[in-house]
């Protein structure tokens, strides 16, 4: 049996605890200062509570820090007081950069594992899956915490950083389309054309992230595509709604400026000429 910490039980940590603790593992968590409804997140999935930070790094194997990406360091920070040296995952949503630097700011004592989650909160019903990264006896203890659970976790590489990349490159894309979409059903709603927005996106393909082949087509008509957003960017600031997201998807065609009409280039090429800027006369 493996004792795991979380740091700290909201809707995610909690239910990943909950795995954990599922699987025949110890739970712990720390009680001081935090609200009701983590209180009651705690008892709804078993853990055990710790008076302070302390107290439950004393007994623990594991420590799983899930919170708000802002405060990722700050509970790092917490832990390297202490002289714990069991296996600290971070599993939070933050830059390669600050994982990078929570890592090297809490070695040597535990050894750290760079994580990322994916998909909703794990129960019965419905998985996640726990990227991680780093070295291979860590990684192969995070799979015993949650083997056999609803928390599939899997390999990012050994190079700490990595999992946190895939979860930004993700999530860059999920969330930034997401926000597009709003934007773009209110603008066609301040024209009165709604209904026949949402009527011609079902046309649309859906494999816009799962199939990066066609990229190199996307190069080749940026050179055209570039002044077609700034063209949008106008329209949407005379609606009175956010044009920069418009501008900025200029800015990017823009570094595909030397690919103008080459449809055979490598999807290799294509993403390298992403990583540098275009130089402005």
């Amino acid at each position: 049996m493996t004792t795991v910490t979380i740091l700290h039980p909201g809707s995610m940590g909690a239910a990943v605890a909950a795995q954990a603790v599922g699987a025949g593992h110890s739970g712990l968590w720390v009680s001081q200062g935090r609200s009701r409804a983590t209180h009651q997140r705690a008892q709804e999935v078993s853990l055990t509570a710790c008076a302070s930070l302390g107290e439950a790094l004393d007994a623990s194997d594991v420590v799983l820090s899930v919170c708000p990406p802002h405060a990722a360091e700050e509970v790092a920070a917490a832990v390297s007081k202490y002289p714990f040296t069991g296996l600290y995952i971070d599993a939070n949503a933050i830059s390669p950069q600050r994982m990078e630097r929570i890592a090297s700011d809490i070695r040597p004592a535990p050894v750290v594992l760079d994580g990322a989650i994916f998909g909703p909160p794990p129960t019965a019903q419905r998985t996640c899956r726990l990227y991680v990264a780093g070295a291979e006896q860590a990684m192969e203890l995070a799979h015993g915490l949650f083997n056999e659970t609803a928390v599939e976790v899997r390999s990012a590489g050994d190079r700490i950083g990595s999992a946190s990349a895939l979860k930004a490159s993700f999530a860059g894309f999920q969330k930034a389309a997401r926000t597009l979409a709003g934007v773009s059903h209110a603008l066609a709603d301040a024209h009165g054309v709604g209904d026949l927005l949402t009527s011609e996106a079902k046309t649309m393909v859906s494999e816009i992230l799962s199939d990066p082949d066609y990229l190199p087509s996307v190069a080749a008509r940026a050179w055209r595509w570039a002044p077609e957003m700034l063209e949008i960017a106008e329209t949407l600031r005379a609606a009175e709604l956010p044009a920069e997201i418009a501008e900025a998807a200029a800015s990017v065609m823009n570094r595909w400026e030397k690919d103008k009409d080459r449809y055979d280039l490598p999807l290799a090429d294509v993403l390298a000429h992403l990583r540098h800027r275009v130089p402005q006369g």
